[in-house]
């Protein structure tokens, strides 16, 4: 049964026990002492730490190590050893960066890397710092190796090199080499403008001066998955179905018999994690979906039709339109845009805990490119590209407790979750809407009337393409309401009208994403429907432009 009510009104402020925090998947379950050394959690799963040195492919280290089947967390360079005691570490990755190991207030590495035993990996900086850390070298190149380099092995049969041939393609980004390598290691690769490319110990260090993460490595996952099983010796046994099992029990260490609601958006972050959340605790979850007034055109009905046939959980319907239409008027600045949706969002859902008596946790579907991107992971090297309204737009004062569970999951990971526990593949594989809704692809103010002239274009531009069966090739499809006007000319009559721009991507987990080569005949449709259905628009115009340089939305 779904309960419908309108919350265009701000009511008093609901208190609920307990301070904001945040909790992942694993940081949830009972916290444990602090320690100089690293404590191995018995349940956690075998993970491979990442030490976050500023790099732009940080987060694609860690992609690559899960997609070997193998649990990986990006953390930052300086993050105390309680903050890892959580985990079941098997091996280090030290990232590249930008600085130079010998500078002053360069980034170091932590003792308990060193004391742990285990093995390591430095990639570009992480190498250096290897070296300068353990008594090697490193000294200013007198040319900057940056681009496709040929790496030629110089030692066979070594663990790290095994199955690749005696010279690969290799990408290399560095202004710094390692001159004298630290006792007890040796090279076992060159590049024309590095001596030593890869270097070793011959038991568990190793370092190399390029990057393996990236497309432009095209052998870079072998050398990956042979540090993972061939040195580090991971089992590889990470699934969809681990995750399911090890989220359910933290959630349930963590809730106890406390009450929890979830952000319902109808899109698929939030409905895996109300459905893992569900799957802890039952009717302890009460889901409320908030109509924004931000959403596509008929997107409520559908979202309240899906949950109630899909979901057996209980469902609150708020209709808040006027509420977040009111904090919005007069907004043009993004952030700002942003930045009110999310604190409109919080307080409103503490506002509706006031029917459900006492509740402590709150759920989000926040994942990790969310948190990456609002600059969220704790490393002061990392630039804030946006705030998400989930991560970087949560109010200080906040009284409820965060639980979200995939914000260390990419979206594909998401998605195997979704399917491992059950869900419709028209939940599960439906094209991500962002939290802040059509106010972010409406450039300028908001207003209700440009909130219709968007929603009837970019359902023109969704049914099209639904028609034409590219749905599902596309990661994001939409279209944005600009704020440029131009003349035109419609019938026999001269127009000024608004300018619609087309956004259609093709990526595999948002962090990068390349512009969709729709066939011209499917955006000629498009744009004859929309410049004749939707009489205040003139023009269409196709955005082709890639991430990075720019972001996926445009704002």
């Amino acid at each position: 049964m779904v309960e419908t009510t309108d919350a265009s009104a701000p009511a008093d402020r609901i208190r609920t026990s307990g301070d904001s925090e945040v909790a992942t998947y694993l940081e949830i379950a009972e916290a444990r002492e602090p320690g100089q050394v690293l404590t191995p959690a018995p349940n956690a799963p075998e993970t491979v730490v990442v030490l976050d040195y500023g790099s732009q492919f940080s987060m694609l280290i860690t992609r690559r190590i899960r997609e070997a089947s193998v649990y990986s967390e990006l953390v930052p360079w300086d993050a105390p050893v309680e903050k890892l005691n959580h985990l079941k570490v098997k091996a280090f990755v030290l990232s590249g960066g930008p600085s130079s190991v010998y500078e002053d207030g360069a980034p170091t590495l932590p003792a308990y890397v060193i004391n742990s035993g285990l093995p390591v990996l430095g990639i570009c900086y992480g190498m250096q710092l290897l070296t300068h850390t353990l008594g090697g070298r490193v000294e200013a190149s007198g040319e900057r190796e940056y681009g496709h380099a040929i790496l030629d092995l110089t030692e066979a049969g070594n663990p790290l090199l095994k199955g690749l041939p005696g010279s690969l393609t290799v990408w290399a980004s560095h202004g710094d080499k390692v001159t004298a390598l630290p006792p007890g290691f040796r090279g076992i690769a060159q590049s024309d403008n590095s001596p030593v490319a890869v270097m070793t110990d011959g038991a568990k260090y190793y370092g190399i001066q390029f990057h393996p993460e990236v497309v432009h490595t095209p052998q870079g996952d072998t050398l990956i998955r042979n540090f993972l099983f061939e040195v580090a010796h991971c089992a590889g046994d990470w699934t969809a179905g681990n995750f399911v099992e090890e989220s359910v029990q933290a959630i349930r260490n963590a809730v106890g018999d406390g009450q929890v609601i979830c952000a319902l958006s109808g899109g698929v972050d939030s409905a895996v994690a109300a459905r893992l959340v569900h799957a802890a605790i039952g009717d302890q979850l009460t889901c409320i979906f908030v109509d924004n007034g931000l959403l596509r055109l008929g997107e409520a009905e559908r979202v309240v039709e899906t949950f109630t046939r899909h979901l057996n959980i209980k469902l609150k319907h708020v209709d808040a339109t006027d509420r977040f239409l009111d904090v919005l008027a007069g907004v043009t600045d993004p952030e700002t845009k942003r930045k009110r949706i999310g604190e409109t969002f919080i307080h409103l859902f503490e506002d509706e805990t006031k029917a459900l008596g006492t509740v402590d946790f709150l759920v989000q579907g926040t994942t990790y490119p969310d948190v990456i991107e609002s600059a969220s992971t704790g490393n002061s090297a990392a630039a804030k590209i946006k705030t998400h309204h989930n991560v970087g737009g949560l109010p200080k004062d906040m009284r409820l407790t965060l639980i979200e569970p995939m914000r260390n999951l990419f979206k594909d990971e998401v998605r195997r979750v979704g399917k491992e526990l059950g869900l419709p593949d028209e939940m599960v594989y439906r094209q991500p809407f962002p939290g802040p809704g059509l106010a972010i692809r409406i450039i300028g103010e908001v207003t209700r009337e440009k909130l219709n002239i968007l929603r009837r274009a970019d359902w023109i531009l969704m049914d099209e393409i639904k028609k034409a069966e590219v749905y599902y090739d596309m990661w994001q499809s939409f279209a944005v309401l600009t704020d440029t006007k131009s003349v035109g000319v419609q019938g026999d009559f001269r127009t000024y009208g608004h300018t619609i721009a087309l956004r259609c991507v093709a990526a595999e987990d948002a962090m990068t994403a390349d512009w969709a080569r729709l066939p011209y005949d499917l955006l000629a449709a498009i744009s004859t429907r929309i410049t004749n259905e939707v009489r205040e628009v003139n023009r269409v115009v196709y955005d082709i432009t890639s991430k990075p340089p720019g972001t996926i939305e445009w704002e």
